[in-house]
């Protein structure tokens, strides 16, 4: 979280109509609550309203699981269809981190968080091969091998023990740090909202494997990275983040994904940041980051 200070982050999304800010802050303001930030959208397209409001905890006479019992009241009444959710920067968000073999964007992650960059509780990394245990256990963290065998049955077990594991951390976020297998469609579905991927290319284009061989064979000025959402329709989740880096006709392969490594750094952190601070709300396949 970008303070030390213990605040309750709130955020809703719903379909848009007169009085809605002056509700929320009303509610606030009978509460004797200091808001500190707040943030609005309204997609005219959809006619849907979106808001992000930080508090300080100090400020209210009582705990976050009022808050959230109160505030739950009042988004019901303002629209059955909202989507609300209340966050205690005071509680470090828990995360599972996902791998294969390469490594970049875990050590980055690592990094940042033994740095105190980045203030969560990493519950376990888990990896389809080996390669990254020592340095996930060097950081004092548990590291869980689940080899995924070719062959169907072999791995829908291989996901099912991954499931197991990562659902007994009960993670605020799942997260693909280049893990290179691709989720099944219930898992998808049970991690919806949670499980971040990085995707070694500017999506929507160069979709599915070896994204830098196609660019580089398009001849392409810029490449890039985009963290987003997983779900059941390869890479095309909803998008969090995303960047870019130059390149020209003199890079071979090998450069561009040097260059690419650190994008895909970059956008992978920035994105898990902005997921964990609830700074992003989902609407249909679009994200509004507030």
């Amino acid at each position: 979280m970008p303070t030390t200070e213990r605040r309750y982050v709130i955020r809703l999304a719903c379909p848009d109509r007169t009085g809605i800010v002056a509700t929320i802050a009303s509610f606030l303001a009978e509460l004797g609550g200091s808001i500190v930030e707040a943030a609005y959208h309204t997609d005219r397209e959809t006619n849907w309203f979106f808001t992000r409001q930080e508090v300080l905890a100090d400020s209210l006479t009582f705990g976050v699981d009022e808050l959230r019992a109160r505030f739950g009241a009042v988004a019901t009444r303002l629209s059955a269809q909202s989507d609300w959710a209340v966050i205690d920067t005071g509680v470090p968000r828990r995360v599972v981190i996902l791998v294969s073999k390469e490594g970049h964007c875990l050590y980055d992650l690592l990094g940042r968080v033994h740095s105190g960059e980045l203030d969560v509780d990493v519950r376990a990394v888990v990896g389809n091969h080996a390669d990254l245990a020592p340095i996930t256990r060097a950081h004092g963290i548990p590291f869980h091998h689940v080899p995924f065998p070719v062959d169907t049955e072999g791995k829908a077990a291989a996901f099912a023990q991954l499931r197991q594991l990562v659902d007994a951390a009960a993670p605020d976020a799942v997260v693909l740090a280049r893990f290179m297998q691709v989720l099944p469609p219930e898992v998808c579905a049970a991690w919806a909202g949670r499980a971040l991927n990085i995707h070694h290319s500017f999506l929507p284009s160069f979709i599915g494997a070896r994204p830098y061989h196609q660019a580089h064979r398009r001849g392409v000025k810029l490449i890039g990275a985009t963290c987003h959402y997983v779900t059941a329709e390869l890479d095309a989740g909803p998008i969090v983040e995303q960047d870019v880096i130059r390149v020209d006709h003199r890079d071979p392969v090998a450069a561009m994904v040097r260059k690419g490594r650190d994008i895909e750094k970059v956008v992978l952190a920035r994105g898990l940041r902005a997921h964990l601070e609830g700074r992003i709300l989902v609407h249909g396949n679009k994200t509004v980051v507030l």
